[in-house]
């Protein structure tokens, strides 16, 4: 049975923690449109001990044991209501042997974002039930300009009760905002790709694939029990040719005869994913009896929606539901 985490108020305290890469690659201007974010929701934010350690390693993360600890010590500290993390990386799943899944059990909160942190998102839900949100970092709030989307889906999901219509952006971008704030490419959506029609409704599962996928056969593995959809999304070192492939990984699961429907977020410029290309991926036989909606607001180009992993959804004639 999932459990849902309280929702925010107004003067609650959040945690940043840094599961994978750490502050120390946040630029200053980022950091300060991020704070300020998170001032205007009225929420007060503290840093984890170790998220601003200096001794980083080569991928840019702390030891595997000062990450571990954070959370763990985010979950347990009974005055945060929120843990979300600074960035994504490439090695969240090495600490989950070391996370206190019985303490976050018992002391159940709100848990947030995406790409690599998939791995904490499915062993989280996999130990302990624990509805968690893929949705924006710290190191998202701290997009200038086009992050109107990603504020208010986030504040939808995290603050208000109730069920939410997903809705299209009405543009998207794909460029190195990072890097630079103010000469940013924005393209006008065309909305969702609507590959397969037809109804479902069932418990949330997934988040970014190529990570997701590296819990299978593991005690951090999610099931998917009856009625699941899943909701997945990949980054731009993943072409068509990985994604199958990878989809294919989770297709060949005894449980997957449980997956009722099929969402896939917006994949990057870099994969090269034509519409077309896609529906040629998707023509499964094990796919053939499912709704399949693709190119929506969820993963590594932006705005992102906030999506909550263990919630639940309906989808009905090429629209998307969402309740945690």
């Amino acid at each position: 049975m999932s459990i849902t985490p309280e929702k925010l108020k107004k003067g609650d305290k959040v945690m940043i923690v840094a599961p994978a890469r750490g502050l120390k690659l946040i630029s200053a201007e980022c950091r300060k449109i991020a704070e300020e974010r998170l001032e205007n929701m009225e929420l007060e934010f503290v840093f984890a001990k170790n998220t601003t350690d200096e001794n980083f390693d080569m991928f840019g993360s702390s030891s595997v044991q000062k990450r571990a600890q954070d959370i763990n010590q985010a979950f347990g500290d009974k005055s945060v209501k929120a843990v979300v993390t600074v960035i994504g990386g490439f090695n969240s799943n090495e600490i989950l042997k070391y996370i206190d899944y019985d303490l976050i059990k018992k002391n159940p909160k709100i848990f947030m974002g995406f790409s690599d942190i998939t791995a904490l998102h499915a062993a989280i839900y996999a130990k302990t039930g624990l509805v968690t949100y893929y949705g924006p970092h710290y190191s998202s709030f701290g997009m200038k300009k086009g992050c109107e989307y990603t504020v208010e889906n986030a504040v939808k999901m995290l603050f208000e009760n109730g069920e939410h219509e997903l809705l299209p952006s009405d543009e998207w971008s794909d460029d190195k905002w990072y890097i630079d704030q103010e000469n940013r490419e924005f393209i006008k959506n065309e909305g969702w790709w609507q590959i397969r029609s037809g109804n479902a409704a069932g418990t949330i599962i997934g988040g970014n694939l190529c990570t997701f996928i590296l819990n299978n056969g593991t005690p951090f593995e999610p099931k998917f029990e009856k009625d699941t959809i899943l909701f997945i999304e990949d980054d731009e070192m993943s072409d068509l040719a990985t994604f199958d492939r990878n989809l294919q990984a989770l297709i060949n699961r005894a449980d997957f005869e449980n997956v009722k429907g099929l969402v896939i977020g917006r994949f990057q410029k870099a994969s090269k994913a034509t519409r077309e290309e896609l529906e040629f991926v998707l023509d499964k036989r094990e796919l053939k009896n499912m709704p399949i909606i693709a190119n929506i607001d969820m993963g590594h180009t932006t705005p992102i929606a906030t999506i909550p992993l263990g919630g639940k959804a309906r989808i009905e004639n090429g629209r998307i539901f969402i309740k945690d």
